[in-house]
């Protein structure tokens, strides 16, 4: 029986013997379980290797940011040293020994 089988019978028991609190609980929670499959259908993740596929998604994820946190360093390094190494120049300048090299 699927879910939504499952759903249209406790609606009909629901109509026919009344609402009880159980009954409303078990409503909910089918209609809540066939919506999201549903929404994992149309997102394309309603097969058995939905799983697998979102283990690779957020590794990519993780390694992209990692990555890019390591590019960031990187280039904040590299302008620091270019910084640094225009200050020693400028020093060597001011200092005379422009002339020297």
């Amino acid at each position: 029986m699927s879910r939504g089988e499952i759903l249209a019978n406790l609606m009909a028991q629901a109509r026919e013997e009344g609402a009880e609190l159980v009954t409303l609980r078990a409503i909910i929670e089918e209609a809540s379980s066939l919506a999201t499959d549903r929404a994992l259908d149309r997102l394309g993740l309603g097969d058995a290797g939905a799983e697998g596929d979102l283990v690779e998604l957020r590794e990519l994820l993780r390694a992209w940011r990692d990555a890019k946190t390591s590019a960031w360093k990187a280039l904040i390094e590299w302008i620091i040293r270019g910084a640094l190494a225009l200050l020693l120049i400028g020093i060597a300048v001011r200092l005379g020994f422009g002339d020297r090299l």
